[in-house]
C-alpha cells in the first residue's frame, strides 16, 4: 500500500486546517509502519511495555472510535479491542493480526471523516460519556490531533528502534 501524505495547510479556513492537520498525523502514523514485516510491527518496545507500532494501530482505532463515533455521532458501539474502557489493552499487539487492527483503523477514520463532515459547524456540542461533559467538534478535533502527534513521538522511537528509519 502506498502511504499519500501531504503537508497540512498554511491557510484555510479553521475546519480545513483541523482536518489537514488531521489527516497528516493520521499519514505520518501509517508512513511509520510502512515496509514492515508484522513481526516488527508486534515488536514491544522496552519490556515490561507492550506498547508497539501494531498496538499504536489499535489504540487510535479506539480513540476515533470513541470519540466519532460514540461520542459525536452518539452510536451505541463497544470499543474494538478495550471492552471495559481500559485502553492499555489495545496497546499490547503481541499477538494481533495485523491486517485486523489495520482494517479497523482505516473503518475508523473513515467513520470519522463520514461524521465530522456531516456536523453544522465545529461549535456543534456531544456529549463525552467518559468524562460525563459536553465538548465541542472543535476540542474532539483537537483531541485527536493531540493524541495522534503525542503518539507519532512514540511511532519514531519505536520505528527507529525496528530498523534505524528516522524522520517522516
Amino acid at each position: 500500500m502506498t502511504i499519500e501524505r501531504t503537508d497540512p495547510p498554511l491557510t484555510g479556513s479553521e475546519r480545513e486546517m483541523l482536518r489537514g492537520y488531521l489527516d497528516h498525523h493520521r499519514a505520518t502514523l501509517a508512513l511509520k509502519c510502512e515496509g514492515l514485516s508484522d513481526e516488527e510491527l508486534r515488536r514491544p518496545s522496552s519490556p515490561p511495555s507492550t506498547l508497539s507500532l501494531l498496538g499504536l494501530v489499535r489504540h487510535m482505532a479506539e480513540v476515533e472510535r470513541a470519540w466519532f463515533r460514540r461520542a459525536v455521532a452518539a452510536e451505541d458501539v463497544p470499543l474494538v479491542w478495550s471492552p471495559d474502557g481500559d485502553y492499555q489493552v489495545a496497546y499490547d499487539a503481541r499477538t494481533a493480526d495485523r491486517a485486523e487492527a489495520f482494517d479497523a483503523w482505516h473503518t475508523e477514520v473513515a467513520h470519522a471523516r463520514r461524521i465530522e463532515r456531516a456536523a453544522a459547524s465545529l461549535d456543534v456540542l456531544v456529549h463525552q460519556p467518559r468524562w460525563g461533559k459536553d465538548v465541542s467538534l472543535r476540542m474532539v478535533m483537537l483531541h485527536l490531533i493531540h493524541e495522534y502527534a503525542r503518539h507519532n513521538g512514540h511511532a519514531d522511537l519505536l520505528r527507529e528502534a525496528i530498523d534505524g528509519t528516522t524522520g517522516t
